[in-house]
């Protein structure tokens, strides 16, 4: 690559996404980054439960399917912030609130806890804390999602409309944006958990039961970020309409043109029909234990969903909604694959020997990694379609997860044999985690970035919440095939009694090597047939 090359490659990729933020994409960003901030206590969480509670892989992956149900909630939400949009801001506070209190249960569960199991036990505490969680990211991450829309200005400095190749970039700019700042926070996570974690496998477990304490101590004040992006952005609309008064405009219309929007959103009763409905439907099931509970809940969520998915489409040209069913089809063909499950972070703790840094070190490097590769493919993702995106990720994701398969069938010991120790298995950790990282996160900007474009401008959070909690079921659905693999091909972990040392269940690991062959080909398989089942129907996308 010549010199002018690359001053050509790092002006499109790095310099103009400089040129294209503005200090409007500030409030949504630090909600997105405190929503990347509370992976603080993901390993943390992992650690606790492995030592302290005997939970299989198949129960925590359907409390995982539990926990990921309140994204589909995000219907009601979106469209209740298209309502009350001057007052969206105080959803943030709330959905702040939630996670204080789920935090906040950890925290007295590890330093208080048997006055916690004098309530209830501990592992219930663990649970509730689970699912109160996602209720609060859920609420914050539906605003978050709409000051990202009215954060991408429509007009110039001097008054005029910004081209719409020109506002297309700015959109992609900012979802690229908002999942860089996730990311952020996921890295600052990970930089203070190395730091917090230093030297914690010498300690005994009551030492232990204190440093993770302190991480959830410290977690505590996420929901201050969030609640200061609220109050930048109220800043912000303030300077911006005593200018706008200033320069002779009433305060009526100066307030109006701050709001982001021209039009009323008018109320659509079935979007909080469709979510009472799902709520209701959700706590009969969930607290009355049924049996099948979890694939009831989900056919009747994703019924809901797809329900009101068809009252949202009308409002777009036909061959718009056509466009938009295939591409969220792709998506949550993407998104649905099954992932190992505990079972596989089992296995890297006991017989590999991960510590609680050197996982910490992996999600740095993970975030570093993503973030690098969000800035690099941002102009690819602008220009390609939705389709090159997932087919690549696919095709990405089946092959990265051979490394893992590797390390399973002992492949560390021959290369670590082969390079004198340089080659083991953290060294082959580190690689396959600093390549597999973006995939994720990649793969749903070109979809948020649609919607911001092209959905109606009165219905841009609705458009957002309603897809977003389609695209999430699509989660739940890899959670329940994650609990259906883990049912076939058991894999425990040791757990002795904490007063006697007794073994309770040995670990075993030997049906570890065909999970993860039948997880990597679901993966690469899923997702390429529904694209090609996709782009072969009506629904075929070209965006």
């Amino acid at each position: 690559m010549t010199t002018v090359a690359r001053r050509s490659w790092f002006d499109a990729v790095v310099l103009d996404l400089g040129r294209q933020m503005r200090w409007s994409f500030m409030p949504p960003l630090m909600v997105y980054f405190a929503f990347g901030f509370t992976g603080l206590t993901g390993i943390v969480g992992t650690f606790y439960v492995k030592e302290y509670l005997d939970l299989s892989a198949a129960y925590l992956a359907g409390l995982a399917f539990w926990a990921g149900i309140p994204w589909a909630l995000k219907m009601p939400l979106g469209h209740l912030v298209d309502i009350i949009w001057r007052w969206k801001w105080v959803l943030v506070w709330f959905g702040a609130v939630l996670v204080v209190l789920s935090v906040g249960i950890m925290y007295f569960v590890l330093t208080a806890p048997q006055m916690m199991s004098a309530v209830m036990p501990l592992g219930s505490w663990y649970v509730a804390s689970t699912i109160i969680l996602p209720c609060g990211l859920v609420v914050q991450d539906a605003v978050a999602d709409a000051m990202s829309v009215e954060a991408v200005p429509k007009r110039d400095a001097n008054g005029e409309p910004i081209p719409e190749d020109e506002e297309k970039a700015m959109h992609v700019t900012m979802q690229t944006l908002g999942r860089f700042a996730l990311i952020t926070g996921t890295l600052a996570v990970a930089v203070l958990n190395i730091v917090m974690f230093s030297g914690i496998e010498s300690l005994s477990q009551p030492e232990k039961a204190e440093i993770y304490a302190s991480i959830y101590l410290v977690a505590l004040g996420i929901p201050l970020i969030s609640v200061s992006g609220v109050v930048l952005g109220g800043l912000q609309k303030r300077q911006m309409r005593q200018r706008l008064v200033a320069s002779g405009m009433s305060l009526y219309d100066a307030r109006e043109a701050t709001e982001g929007r021209d039009e009323r959103t008018e109320v659509n009763p079935w979007y909080f029909i469709g979510g009472g409905a799902f709520v209701v439907l959700t706590l009969i099931i969930g607290l009355g234990q049924v049996p099948f509970g979890q694939e009831i809940i989900f056919v009747g969520s994703m019924t809901i969903v797809l329900l009101l998915m068809r009252q949202l489409m009308q409002a777009l040209p036909p061959a718009q909604a056509r466009m938009l069913v295939g591409t969220a089809a792709i998506i949550f063909a993407f998104r649905a694959t099954p992932l190992p499950g505990e079972g596989l972070t089992w296995f890297n703790i006991d017989v590999l020997g991960f510590d609680q840094q050197f996982l910490s070190v992996l999600s740095l490097i993970t975030a570093m990694i993503t973030l690098a590769a969000m800035l690099i493919l941002r102009p690819v993702i602008a220009r390609r379609s939705i389709v090159y995106v997932v087919v690549f990720l696919s095709i990405a994701a089946g092959v990265l997860s051979l490394p893992n398969l590797g390390l399973y069938y002992g492949v560390h010991e021959v290369t670590s044999a082969m390079t004198g120790g340089i080659v083991d298995a953290r060294f082959i950790a580190v690689l396959d985690t600093a390549v597999e990282s973006p995939l994720a996160q990649i793969a749903m900007i070109p979809m948020l970035a649609w919607i911001a474009r092209n959905a109606p401008v009165a219905l841009k959070a609705t458009f957002f919440a309603v897809m977003a909690a389609f695209t999430n079921l699509a989660l739940s659905a890899s959670r329940l095939g994650e609990k259906y693999l883990n049912q076939i091909f058991v894999v425990t972990r040791e757990v002795r009694d904490a007063q006697t040392g007794v073994i309770e269940t040995a670990a075993n690991y030997a049906e570890l090597g065909i999970l993860l062959i039948t997880v990597a080909v679901l993966t690469m398989g899923i997702p390429l047939l529904v694209v090609w089942m996709v782009q072969r129907s009506p629904l075929r996308t070209t965006d």
